[in-house]
């Protein structure tokens, strides 16, 4: 019987409901008016408190009125509490350019949450049943999904503070008609379930009787294999995010960057759940068009012979290979020039977000790394100029003869594209290049030499 299937089903998940409170929605529909039907029938054995949910998504003018007042002439029948609301999906589609399908989703699920939230319930019960988990992971599977949504539909989630639970997911939609006919339930019928413009309806009418046909069970097979899915899908992105901490950083702006060799050593599975992990916290709401061939074209990117790349994703995000590092990140306004002109000490911000300093010493320290300049005030002449870079800056390096281009330098150091076009370039009055910091000094340098007044120049990278 349907009762004892659904309770042990329950008792395998480890589900108490003694003493909660459901929020159960109710389209009027077979699958639907059967869990409230269920649940009725059962509250003094479950020891449960119930209230019915119902939203007209107003797609049906009077029809799907009608459904709203058997759902609520049911209710009052039995004495179970009743909620509804009317809500003009056909308007907020137009608003949000949704589909029909995802914004009657959106629609149901914020009034489902706030009534549960308003009514204190602990859990919201809703209908989808094992044919249902069978027609969305093939649904899945066929459109390229990858990661946790192969695993289909979950028996548990949460939602704010509560959680959406699925008791019918053990049950094939064979069960509950029998269950409605056996109670005398007389359920709704929505027509669009017959249209063939939704892909559901074409798996539900040509895939389902096939695989059924092969195995009346099948459903029971689809639902352990989304349960062992998504029991090694959480641990494997446990391992990722362990993984992923010690190859990624999160910069400013929400920007990530990645060490490609210290990627590329992890196993490919936590690789792919790795890439995964940074488009989630990337994108506020996920693109549809964004799928598994994306996540095959930054492999491609990563993988390729040449220093340098880049690739354009859905909703503008941007990834941007130079050398072994990779980032993902919105792109800014683009980066203007800049020149300042230092006559005293100051501390002068950049708008790589890092700074440099300037100051009068009469013994400096001697500090010997490319992130200090020590020049005699004697010989260079105010004001110090910080800029950008130009088209052909070049510069006498300090215990070398010649010159030598910017270009090269950034090249030599393997410093990013977009990192040169706001890496400061220090020159004095004269336009001479004196230093690029955290790089090259020029012979001006005077570290570890006498003179009797010093400017000291220190760089703080970001």
């Amino acid at each position: 019987m349907l009762e004892e299937k659904v309770s042990a089903f329950l008792k395998k998940k480890g589900l108490d409901l003694k003493n909660k409170k459901i929020l159960i929605g109710v389209s009027g529909g077979p699958d639907s008016i059967a869990l409230l039907h269920f649940f009725w029938s059962q509250k003094q054995l479950l020891r449960v408190e119930i209230i019915a949910a119902h939203v007209d998504h107003m797609f049906r003018g009077e029809e799907s009125l009608q459904d709203a007042m058997f759902v609520k002439d049911y209710c009052r029948d039995k004495a179970i509490p009743f909620e509804m609301e009317r809500v003009n999906v056909p308007e907020y589609m137009e608003r949000t350019g949704k589909s029909s399908q995802t914004a009657a989703r959106d629609c149901r699920y914020s009034f489902f949450h706030r009534t549960a939230k308003k009514n204190g319930a602990d859990y919201i019960a809703l209908g989808h049943h094992g044919d249902d988990q069978v027609e969305t992971i093939l649904m899945r599977l066929t459109r390229g999904s990858t990661g946790s949504a192969r695993a289909g539909i979950p028996f548990k989630r949460p939602i704010g503070s509560g959680f959406i639970i699925r008791p019918f997911l053990c049950l094939n939609r064979a069960e509950i008609e029998s269950y409605c006919l056996k109670e005398r339930l007389n359920p709704r019928r929505d027509p669009s379930n017959e249209k063939g413009i939704y892909s559901r309806n074409r798996f539900r009418k040509g895939v389902l009787p096939f695989l059924r046909k092969e195995n009346p069970q099948v459903h029971e097979h689809f639902q352990r294999f989304s349960e062992e899915l998504e029991s090694d899908e959480a641990y494997l992105q446990e391992l990722t995010v362990h993984k992923m901490n010690t190859v990624m950083k999160k910069n400013a702006n929400e920007e990530i960057s990645m060490d490609i060799d210290a990627f590329e050593a992890m196993p490919m599975p936590l690789q792919r759940r790795g890439i995964q992990l940074i488009l989630n916290y990337l994108y506020k709401e996920r693109p549809a068009s964004l799928s598994a061939s994306h996540i095959e074209s930054i492999f491609s990117l990563m993988k390729s012979p040449h220093p340098s790349g880049n690739l354009d994703f859905p909703g503008g995000l941007h990834i941007v290979r130079s050398y072994r590092q990779c980032r993902f990140l919105f792109p800014k306004e683009p980066v203007q020039s800049y020149r300042y002109e230092v006559f005293e000490p100051a501390s002068i911000k950049l708008p790589n977000s890092g700074s440099i300093i300037l100051e009068y010493a009469d013994c400096p320290d001697g500090i010997l790394n490319n992130d200090t300049l020590v020049l005699d005030r004697e010989d260079v002449s105010l004001p110090i100029i910080i800029r950008s870079r130009e088209e052909g800056d070049r510069m006498t390096l300090k215990g070398m003869q010649g010159s030598r281009k910017i270009k090269d330098i950034f090249i030599d150091y393997k410093i990013p594209l977009q990192d040169r076009k706001t890496w400061p370039i220090v020159t004095d009055a004269q336009g001479r290049i004196l230093w690029v910091p955290g790089l090259k000094k020029s012979h001006h340098d005077r570290q570890q030499q006498s003179c009797t007044s010093y400017i000291i120049l220190k760089y703080i990278k970001q």
